[in-house]
């Protein structure tokens, strides 16, 4: 990726976002590139946002977990980092994400596009709503299923093997499962493990974002017969492969990827606020004014 520019000053609306997680921490492709610094109301971002033009349209790429691999699961600030993108326009967000597989027929390389989450962190603010709002979305369907089907369908496209479907079990980390808990989440016919994507889907709805995650699938977890004998190395290898694979598929989606959203995540705060609005207090109002902005001045 040619070096980016360096700015503190927000520029034209981008309706594209990209979040790279582990192995995936620039986006190849990119022309016209700069670094966007956002000041959000939770915060810094986990890096800079790396803005440009990928395939014919504006992209707003984020590193999760930073450059160089900063921040654990559990210190990186979800708020801030879907704020940011809000910020900066982005309607879609593809968050790329490593797992393990719990399936045998999910083996490393191939990558899953789950439409189900099941949460076992503990203790992450997963919510824009504190301080005298309260807010309930649905979130029955924690992905875009419009924008998940069109992610398929760019894999597809690239040549990459992507399976549509499935329950992606988000754990807290940074350690990986017992023995115990992989095979428990075998029995409740989980397919993949991973580490963040649940949180960042909650707070995607909550700010109107359409948001699909791409699993790349880069070991079995501990439950296979084989974990054991996987090397770093093998790991490393599979996580760069998986990087490429990714970028060839994200480059296909993003070509694609226009036109007006028909799917209901542009309107799930519309009844969602609970609280009175005139019980709201002023601070609150200002500081979530890039989340509900649209709907309480």
């Amino acid at each position: 990726m040619p070096k980016a520019k360096k700015t503190k000053s927000r520029q034209e609306p981008v309706k594209i976002g990209i979040i790279g997680g582990s192995g995936l921490y620039t986006m190849a492709g990119l022309t016209d590139s700069r670094e966007v610094r956002v000041k959000t109301p939770f915060g810094d971002p986990s890096d800079a946002i790396v803005t440009g033009n990928l395939e014919g349209r504006r992209v707003a790429f984020l590193s999760r977990h930073g450059r160089g691999h900063l921040f654990s699961p559990s210190e990186i600030n979800y708020r801030a980092n879907i704020c940011a993108l809000k910020m900066l326009g982005v309607e879609r967000i593809i968050s790329v994400s490593a797992v393990g597989s719990l399936r045998e027929n999910l083996p490393p390389l191939d990558f899953l596009i789950p439409d189900q989450f099941f949460d076992r962190t503990r203790g992450r603010i997963a919510t824009f709503f504190s301080g005298g709002i309260v807010a309930h979305i649905t979130f029955d369907k924690p992905t875009c299923p419009a924008l998940s089907e069109h992610l398929a369908g760019a894999c597809d496209r690239a040549g990459v093997k992507a399976h549509r479907g499935g329950t992606y079990v988000c754990m807290e980390g940074p350690q990986f499962s017992t023995l115990a808990e992989s095979n428990t989440y075998r029995q409740q016919r989980f397919d993949v493990i991973g580490m963040t994507n649940l949180t960042e889907a909650k707070l995607a709805r909550e700010a109107e974002i359409c948001y699909a995650t791409l699993a790349m699938i880069t070991d079995y977890d501990c439950w296979h017969p084989q974990h054991d004998a996987v090397t770093l190395d093998e790991i490393i290898g599979n996580l760069n492969k998986n990087a490429e694979n990714a970028q060839r598929a994200i480059r296909e989606a993003v070509r694609g990827l226009d036109g007006a959203r028909t799917c209901k995540c542009s309107s799930a705060l519309a009844h969602a606020v609970l609280t009175d609005r005139a019980r709201i207090p002023a601070a609150t109002k200002k500081r979530l004014a890039p989340i509900i902005g649209k709907y309480i001045s």
